[in-house]
Protein backbone atom coordinates (compact mmCIF):
# COMPACT_ATOMS: atom_id res chain seq x y z
CA UNK A 1 0.00 0.00 0.00
CA UNK A 2 1.47 3.31 -1.09
CA UNK A 3 1.26 5.92 1.83
CA UNK A 4 0.66 8.78 -0.62
CA UNK A 5 -1.90 7.18 -2.43
CA UNK A 6 -3.97 5.99 0.59
CA UNK A 7 -6.63 4.24 -1.90
CA UNK A 8 -9.99 3.98 -1.07
CA UNK A 9 -12.37 0.82 -0.38
CA UNK A 10 -15.25 2.22 -1.15
CA UNK A 11 -16.43 2.99 -4.92
CA UNK A 12 -15.94 6.94 -6.13
CA UNK A 13 -18.53 8.28 -8.11
CA UNK A 14 -17.88 8.74 -11.96
CA UNK A 15 -18.36 12.14 -13.92
CA UNK A 16 -20.51 11.25 -17.11
CA UNK A 17 -18.54 12.00 -20.07
CA UNK A 18 -20.58 10.38 -23.27
CA UNK A 19 -20.52 13.22 -26.58
CA UNK A 20 -17.82 15.50 -25.02
CA UNK A 21 -14.77 14.03 -27.21
CA UNK A 22 -15.07 17.34 -29.14
CA UNK A 23 -14.51 19.34 -26.00
CA UNK A 24 -10.67 18.26 -25.62
CA UNK A 25 -8.13 18.80 -27.80
CA UNK A 26 -6.65 15.59 -29.30
CA UNK A 27 -3.82 14.85 -32.02
CA UNK A 28 -1.93 11.86 -32.94
CA UNK A 29 2.20 11.74 -33.19
CA UNK A 30 4.43 8.98 -34.03
CA UNK A 31 8.35 8.66 -35.43
CA UNK A 32 9.10 8.15 -39.35
CA UNK A 33 10.06 4.27 -38.48
CA UNK A 34 8.67 1.43 -37.12
CA UNK A 35 9.46 0.58 -33.18
CA UNK A 36 11.24 -2.47 -32.54
CA UNK A 37 14.81 -4.45 -34.44
CA UNK A 38 12.34 -6.12 -36.51
CA UNK A 39 10.16 -3.37 -38.32
CA UNK A 40 7.05 -4.48 -36.67
CA UNK A 41 4.12 -2.91 -35.47
CA UNK A 42 4.42 0.22 -33.09
CA UNK A 43 3.15 0.41 -30.03
CA UNK A 44 0.35 3.10 -29.65
CA UNK A 45 0.09 4.62 -26.66
CA UNK A 46 -2.83 6.66 -25.51
CA UNK A 47 -2.05 9.98 -23.44
CA UNK A 48 -4.19 11.99 -21.70
CA UNK A 49 -2.90 15.31 -20.24
CA UNK A 50 -4.55 17.43 -17.37
CA UNK A 51 -4.58 20.74 -19.70
CA UNK A 52 -1.97 23.94 -20.18
CA UNK A 53 -2.43 25.54 -17.22
CA UNK A 54 1.43 25.97 -15.87
CA UNK A 55 4.83 26.36 -17.23
CA UNK A 56 5.43 23.49 -15.60
CA UNK A 57 2.75 21.49 -17.38
CA UNK A 58 3.52 22.97 -20.46
CA UNK A 59 7.44 20.98 -19.90
CA UNK A 60 5.56 17.93 -18.97
CA UNK A 61 3.87 17.48 -22.53
CA UNK A 62 6.78 18.25 -24.76
CA UNK A 63 8.74 15.76 -22.84
CA UNK A 64 5.97 13.25 -23.44
CA UNK A 65 5.68 13.96 -26.90
CA UNK A 66 9.23 14.18 -27.43
CA UNK A 67 9.85 10.71 -25.34
CA UNK A 68 7.58 8.71 -27.64
CA UNK A 69 9.22 10.16 -30.52
CA UNK A 70 12.44 8.98 -29.76
CA UNK A 71 11.03 5.62 -28.86
CA UNK A 72 9.19 5.41 -31.78
CA UNK A 73 6.16 4.93 -30.57
CA UNK A 74 2.57 6.33 -31.92
CA UNK A 75 1.27 8.65 -29.58
CA UNK A 76 -2.11 9.56 -29.30
CA UNK A 77 -2.35 12.84 -27.09
CA UNK A 78 -5.49 14.76 -25.47
CA UNK A 79 -5.39 17.97 -23.72
CA UNK A 80 -8.16 17.79 -21.23
CA UNK A 81 -8.66 21.77 -20.77
CA UNK A 82 -8.61 21.05 -17.07
CA UNK A 83 -11.67 19.41 -17.08
CA UNK A 84 -12.57 15.44 -15.89
CA UNK A 85 -15.10 15.30 -18.36
CA UNK A 86 -12.89 15.55 -21.25
CA UNK A 87 -10.36 13.24 -19.89
CA UNK A 88 -12.91 10.42 -19.27
CA UNK A 89 -14.52 10.83 -23.20
CA UNK A 90 -10.96 11.09 -24.35
CA UNK A 91 -9.51 7.58 -22.27
CA UNK A 92 -12.71 5.83 -23.16
CA UNK A 93 -11.47 6.99 -27.32
CA UNK A 94 -8.34 4.95 -26.47
CA UNK A 95 -10.14 2.25 -25.48
CA UNK A 96 -12.45 2.15 -28.74
CA UNK A 97 -9.37 2.50 -31.04
CA UNK A 98 -8.43 -0.29 -29.31
CA UNK A 99 -4.49 1.53 -27.99
CA UNK A 100 -1.82 -1.08 -26.55
CA UNK A 101 -1.42 1.08 -23.42
CA UNK A 102 -3.42 4.04 -21.73
CA UNK A 103 -1.58 6.75 -19.57
CA UNK A 104 -2.75 10.01 -18.28
CA UNK A 105 -2.48 12.63 -15.81
CA UNK A 106 -5.51 12.55 -13.64
CA UNK A 107 -7.35 16.42 -13.11
CA UNK A 108 -8.65 14.96 -9.88
CA UNK A 109 -8.34 12.31 -7.65
CA UNK A 110 -11.79 10.67 -7.79
CA UNK A 111 -14.07 9.95 -10.38
CA UNK A 112 -12.00 7.19 -12.50
CA UNK A 113 -13.06 3.92 -11.37
CA UNK A 114 -16.05 3.43 -14.38
CA UNK A 115 -13.53 4.16 -16.79
CA UNK A 116 -10.82 2.32 -15.80
CA UNK A 117 -13.18 -0.54 -15.47
CA UNK A 118 -13.82 -0.25 -19.14
CA UNK A 119 -10.25 -0.32 -19.50
CA UNK A 120 -9.47 -3.52 -17.98
CA UNK A 121 -12.11 -5.46 -19.63
CA UNK A 122 -10.59 -5.20 -23.11
CA UNK A 123 -7.00 -5.78 -21.62
CA UNK A 124 -5.34 -2.48 -21.92
CA UNK A 125 -3.22 -1.70 -19.16
CA UNK A 126 -3.24 1.90 -17.80
CA UNK A 127 -0.53 4.11 -16.06
CA UNK A 128 -0.38 7.28 -14.20
CA UNK A 129 1.35 10.18 -14.29
CA UNK A 130 2.80 12.92 -12.25
CA UNK A 131 -0.96 12.61 -10.24
CA UNK A 132 -2.89 9.53 -8.13
CA UNK A 133 -6.22 8.62 -7.87
CA UNK A 134 -8.17 7.01 -5.15
CA UNK A 135 -9.98 3.76 -6.47
CA UNK A 136 -12.14 1.01 -4.81
CA UNK A 137 -9.95 -1.28 -7.03
CA UNK A 138 -5.94 -1.10 -7.26
CA UNK A 139 -5.94 -3.61 -10.10
CA UNK A 140 -7.19 -0.78 -12.48
CA UNK A 141 -3.93 0.65 -13.15
CA UNK A 142 -0.61 -0.71 -12.93
CA UNK A 143 2.14 1.96 -11.99
CA UNK A 144 2.33 5.61 -10.76
CA UNK A 145 5.30 7.53 -12.69
CA UNK A 146 5.56 10.74 -10.66
CA UNK A 147 6.49 12.58 -7.32
CA UNK A 148 5.94 12.08 -3.83
CA UNK A 149 3.19 15.24 -3.36
CA UNK A 150 3.14 15.05 0.45
CA UNK A 151 7.05 14.77 1.11
CA UNK A 152 6.78 18.32 -1.47
CA UNK A 153 4.56 20.08 1.52
CA UNK A 154 6.74 18.58 4.16
CA UNK A 155 10.31 20.05 2.01
CA UNK A 156 8.36 23.16 1.54
CA UNK A 157 7.62 23.74 5.21
CA UNK A 158 11.55 22.57 6.04
CA UNK A 159 12.69 24.91 3.61
CA UNK A 160 10.79 27.60 4.93
CA UNK A 161 12.61 27.19 8.28
CA UNK A 162 15.84 28.47 6.57
CA UNK A 163 13.91 30.98 4.86
CA UNK A 164 12.89 32.86 8.11
CA UNK A 165 16.04 31.82 9.95
CA UNK A 166 18.16 34.05 6.66
CA UNK A 167 15.51 36.26 7.70
CA UNK A 168 15.80 37.08 10.64
CA UNK A 169 12.13 36.99 11.31
CA UNK A 170 11.73 36.32 15.02
CA UNK A 171 8.30 35.39 16.67
CA UNK A 172 4.60 34.37 15.11
CA UNK A 173 4.57 33.52 11.22
CA UNK A 174 1.12 34.49 9.43
CA UNK A 175 1.30 32.48 6.22
CA UNK A 176 -0.82 32.63 3.24
CA UNK A 177 -1.48 29.47 1.52
CA UNK A 178 -2.06 29.54 -2.54
CA UNK A 179 -3.88 26.21 -3.29
CA UNK A 180 -3.99 24.32 -6.27
CA UNK A 181 -6.74 23.16 -7.86
CA UNK A 182 -9.26 22.14 -6.00
CA UNK A 183 -9.21 18.21 -5.54
CA UNK A 184 -6.19 17.94 -7.51
CA UNK A 185 -3.46 15.47 -5.77
CA UNK A 186 -0.58 17.72 -6.00
CA UNK A 187 -3.16 20.59 -3.89
CA UNK A 188 -4.26 17.75 -1.20
CA UNK A 189 -0.94 16.14 -0.28
CA UNK A 190 0.98 19.36 -0.98
CA UNK A 191 -1.08 21.19 2.19
CA UNK A 192 -0.71 17.81 4.16
CA UNK A 193 2.86 17.37 3.95
CA UNK A 194 3.19 21.27 4.74
CA UNK A 195 0.74 20.75 7.54
CA UNK A 196 2.34 17.73 8.81
CA UNK A 197 5.85 20.07 9.93
CA UNK A 198 3.94 23.12 11.05
CA UNK A 199 1.95 20.59 13.58
CA UNK A 200 4.79 18.74 14.68
CA UNK A 201 7.49 21.58 15.04
CA UNK A 202 5.76 24.76 14.80
CA UNK A 203 2.23 24.26 16.43
CA UNK A 204 3.12 27.77 18.63
CA UNK A 205 4.28 30.07 16.18
CA UNK A 206 3.10 29.42 12.50
CA UNK A 207 -0.71 29.76 11.56
CA UNK A 208 -2.17 29.28 8.20
CA UNK A 209 -4.12 32.43 8.27
CA UNK A 210 -5.95 32.04 5.05
CA UNK A 211 -6.02 29.32 1.96
CA UNK A 212 -7.07 29.37 -1.34
CA UNK A 213 -7.02 27.69 -4.14
CA UNK A 214 -5.53 29.75 -7.49
CA UNK A 215 -6.17 27.10 -9.65
CA UNK A 216 -2.30 26.23 -10.78
CA UNK A 217 -2.16 29.67 -12.71
CA UNK A 218 -0.69 33.07 -12.91
CA UNK A 219 -3.92 34.80 -13.64
CA UNK A 220 -5.92 33.00 -10.15
CA UNK A 221 -2.58 33.87 -7.78
CA UNK A 222 -2.59 37.35 -8.89
CA UNK A 223 -6.64 37.64 -8.21
CA UNK A 224 -6.28 35.19 -4.79
CA UNK A 225 -3.15 37.22 -3.44
CA UNK A 226 -4.95 40.06 -3.71
CA UNK A 227 -8.23 39.59 -2.05
CA UNK A 228 -5.70 37.66 0.96
CA UNK A 229 -3.94 41.35 1.09
CA UNK A 230 -7.19 43.02 1.59
CA UNK A 231 -8.04 41.00 4.19
CA UNK A 232 -5.05 39.78 5.60
CA UNK A 233 -2.37 42.91 5.02
CA UNK A 234 0.39 41.83 8.11
CA UNK A 235 0.89 38.21 6.46
CA UNK A 236 4.39 37.28 6.80
CA UNK A 237 4.52 34.50 4.05
CA UNK A 238 3.10 32.98 1.11
CA UNK A 239 3.63 29.09 0.57
CA UNK A 240 2.44 28.77 -3.17
CA UNK A 241 1.57 25.38 -4.68
CA UNK A 242 3.20 26.12 -8.17
CA UNK A 243 5.57 28.52 -9.21
CA UNK A 244 2.97 30.31 -11.47
CA UNK A 245 0.82 31.28 -8.94
CA UNK A 246 3.31 32.48 -7.06
CA UNK A 247 4.23 34.50 -10.06
CA UNK A 248 1.12 36.09 -10.32
CA UNK A 249 1.02 36.73 -6.47
CA UNK A 250 4.26 38.56 -6.82
CA UNK A 251 2.56 41.20 -9.38
CA UNK A 252 -0.28 41.62 -6.85
CA UNK A 253 2.27 42.26 -3.49
CA UNK A 254 4.03 44.79 -5.73
CA UNK A 255 0.62 46.41 -6.62
CA UNK A 256 -0.03 46.39 -3.17
CA UNK A 257 3.03 48.59 -2.63
CA UNK A 258 4.98 45.83 -1.05
CA UNK A 259 8.15 44.03 -1.25
CA UNK A 260 7.95 40.14 -2.57
CA UNK A 261 10.75 38.00 -1.00
CA UNK A 262 11.12 40.71 1.72
CA UNK A 263 8.23 42.13 3.16
CA UNK A 264 6.07 39.05 2.33
CA UNK A 265 8.55 35.98 1.86
CA UNK A 266 7.61 33.31 -0.74
CA UNK A 267 8.28 29.44 -1.10
CA UNK A 268 6.87 27.96 -4.31
CA UNK A 269 6.80 23.90 -5.70
CA UNK A 270 7.81 23.30 -9.39
CA UNK A 271 11.25 24.98 -10.44
CA UNK A 272 10.22 26.44 -13.79
CA UNK A 273 12.72 28.26 -15.20
CA UNK A 274 10.60 31.48 -14.66
CA UNK A 275 10.19 30.98 -11.23
CA UNK A 276 13.79 30.65 -11.02
CA UNK A 277 14.00 34.07 -12.79
CA UNK A 278 11.87 35.53 -10.27
CA UNK A 279 14.53 34.16 -7.20
CA UNK A 280 17.17 35.51 -9.09
CA UNK A 281 15.69 38.72 -9.01
CA UNK A 282 14.77 38.48 -5.12
CA UNK A 283 11.13 37.96 -5.53
CA UNK A 284 10.93 34.34 -4.34
CA UNK A 285 13.06 32.95 -1.44
CA UNK A 286 12.90 29.36 -1.87
CA UNK A 287 11.22 26.60 -4.55
CA UNK A 288 10.64 22.87 -3.81
CA UNK A 289 11.34 21.12 -7.36
CA UNK A 290 9.07 19.25 -8.89
CA UNK A 291 10.31 17.45 -12.07
CA UNK A 292 7.81 17.45 -15.12
CA UNK A 293 10.56 15.26 -17.39
CA UNK A 294 8.95 12.63 -16.84
CA UNK A 295 8.40 11.37 -20.76
CA UNK A 296 11.98 9.15 -21.14
CA UNK A 297 10.53 7.20 -18.00
CA UNK A 298 7.53 7.04 -19.06
CA UNK A 299 7.92 5.55 -22.48
CA UNK A 300 10.48 2.86 -20.43
CA UNK A 301 7.53 2.14 -18.34
CA UNK A 302 4.69 1.42 -21.22
CA UNK A 303 7.37 -0.73 -22.75
CA UNK A 304 7.66 -3.07 -20.07
CA UNK A 305 3.53 -2.95 -19.29
CA UNK A 306 3.27 -3.70 -22.61
CA UNK A 307 5.71 -6.83 -22.61
CA UNK A 308 4.15 -8.00 -19.57
CA UNK A 309 6.80 -7.17 -17.27
CA UNK A 310 6.46 -6.49 -13.79
CA UNK A 311 7.21 -2.89 -12.38
CA UNK A 312 6.96 -0.91 -9.26
CA UNK A 313 3.50 0.78 -7.99
CA UNK A 314 4.97 3.80 -7.26
CA UNK A 315 8.33 4.96 -9.60
CA UNK A 316 9.02 8.44 -8.07
CA UNK A 317 11.09 10.68 -9.70
CA UNK A 318 14.75 12.90 -8.09
CA UNK A 319 14.20 16.36 -7.12
CA UNK A 320 16.12 18.69 -5.10
CA UNK A 321 15.71 21.88 -3.55
CA UNK A 322 16.88 25.65 -4.06
CA UNK A 323 17.38 28.48 -2.07
CA UNK A 324 17.59 32.49 -3.34
CA UNK A 325 21.39 32.33 -3.46
CA UNK A 326 21.53 29.04 -5.49
CA UNK A 327 18.91 30.53 -7.81
CA UNK A 328 22.00 32.82 -10.68
CA UNK A 329 23.92 29.61 -10.55
CA UNK A 330 21.08 27.01 -11.27
CA UNK A 331 19.37 29.39 -13.79
CA UNK A 332 21.49 28.54 -17.09
CA UNK A 333 21.40 24.45 -16.75
CA UNK A 334 16.72 24.76 -16.46
CA UNK A 335 15.53 22.48 -18.66
CA UNK A 336 11.84 24.15 -18.31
Amino acid sequence: MLNRRNFLTAAVGVVAATGLAACAKEDDSSSSSDSGSGGGKKLVLGFSQVGSESGWRSANTDSVKEAAKEAGYTLKFSDAQQKQENQISAIRSYITQGVDVIAFSPVVVTGWDAVLKEAKAKKIPVVLTDRSVETSDESLFVTLVGSDFTDEGRRAAKILEKVLEKAGHKGPVKIAQLEGTTGAAPAIERAKGFKEVMDADHADDWKIVVSQTGDFTRAGGKQVMAAFLQSNPDIDVLFAHNDDMGIGAIQAIEAAGKKPGKDILIVTVDGVKDGFIAMSEGKINAIVECNPLLGPQLMEVVQKVKDGETVERWIKTEESDFMQDQAKAALPTRKY
